[in-house]
């Protein structure tokens, strides 16, 4: 769990480097809860909702809940995916809290094989072939990938229904992969970089070599020389992920240590002197505005993506505690906003926060 110091951070790091540790519950147990609180509140709120598809007949006019019944909740497809992978993450890692009984009976009702056949349905539908591509699916995957390291009754029923939409939305990342000449680096939902380093961690979890290694081929296609990335020209004022650190978190699931290092070098000057403070936490101007919000989603997202940065160098670099100086202010900052004062947040900050929290990029 994230406690609050530099001198922790770089503890949790080296822990991770040595013995890939799990976090526990401890003083931000109240924190954890909140973001719970969030998800249960919204995975089956259905209204207000945000459909995005192509219209192909009169049968398409439906209620989100006749078009997809397990994930119409919290405004819109992909924040409902995220919410019930939040829901399944902290019930699977702490399955003593009081709210993980909650989650499960939400889950149980969001993941039965009816309702994941019309998901399913849904997604075959004529003019829907890059539906959610890539960040729902990302999530989607990761929603997967948490049910396949669960070992409990009910999270190994809900991992068989869910695999026939894993497989088809998997298949469509392969299939596009080869075709897409260049990568998407924007701050928002079609950025390239974020979504497949969500996509190999599930890859490499349920052992879907090919697609792995067709993920390192691509990013390395991508990315591998690159140089100079201008960080200072972010954010954009409606980011929530970064295009300069989610492809340096996405290269250091491809490369080794030192090769990662010296890529790294050429990608983003990171300053190495005591004090200087060179990415600052980005100013949320007004949190009920949907768009401006998603700036708080950004200081969340910076914070993981530095720590993963660090944790995929040498662990002798001496970049890391400046990595994990700015991790801290903006890990600092994002918490402090996921409140729930406004659905336009509260609907999806939940899951930013809890993929921080119990480090699930690392």
């Amino acid at each position: 769990m994230y406690e609050g110091t530099l001198r922790t951070r770089l503890l949790i790091i080296t822990l991770f480097l040595l013995l890939q540790t799990l976090p526990t519950f401890g003083e931000d147990s109240i924190k954890a809860e909140k973001f719970a609180e969030l998800a249960l509140e919204c995975v089956h709120k259905e209204y207000p909702n945000k459909i995005s598809h192509t219209l192909q007949s009169d049968e398409d006019v439906k209620p989100p809940r006749d078009l997809y019944p397990s994930f119409y909740g919290c405004y819109d497809w992909h924040s409902s995916v995220h919410g019930h992978w939040l829901l399944t993450r902290l019930a699977r890692l702490y399955p003593e809290n009081d709210l993980s009984t909650e989650s499960i009976v939400k889950l149980n009702k969001s993941l039965t094989a009816e309702n994941l056949i019309e998901e399913t349905n849904y997604i075959k539908g004529k003019g829907r072939a890059a539906f959610e591509r890539p960040y729902g699916i990302a999530w989607l995957l990761q929603l997967a990938a948490e049910l396949e390291e669960w070992n409990n009754e009910s999270a190994n029923l809900w991992r068989e229904n869910i695999k026939p939409l894993e497989e088809i939305l998997s298949q469509r990342i392969e299939d596009w992969l080869p075709k897409l000449t260049y990568p998407v680096r924007s701050g928002q939902h079609s950025q390239t970089a974020f979504a497949l380093g969500l996509i190999i961690d599930w890859a490499r979890t349920t052992g879907n070599v090919d697609l792995a290694l067709l993920i390192e081929e691509r990013s390395i296609d991508y990315f591998a020389n690159d140089k100079d990335c201008p960080i200072s020209y972010e954010p954009s004022g409606a980011d929530f992920l970064s295009p300069c650190l989610a492809e340096a978190d996405l290269m250091r699931r491809v490369l080794q240590p030192q090769d990662f290092s010296a890529w790294l070098s050429d990608f983003i000057s990171i300053p190495i002197e005591e004090n200087v403070n060179w990415l600052e936490p980005a100013i949320v101007s007004d949190p009920s505005d949907p768009k401006l919000a998603h700036l708080d989603g950004l200081n969340l997202s910076r914070a993981w993506m530095l720590e993963g940065i660090a944790s995929g160098l040498p662990s002798d670099d001496p970049r890391i505690r400046s990595l994990l100086r700015a991790a801290e202010k903006h890990a600092d900052t994002g918490l402090a906003a996921v409140t729930g004062e406004y659905y336009e947040g509260g609907h999806w900050l939940g899951s930013f926060a809890t993929y921080l929290v119990t480090q699930r990029g690392l």
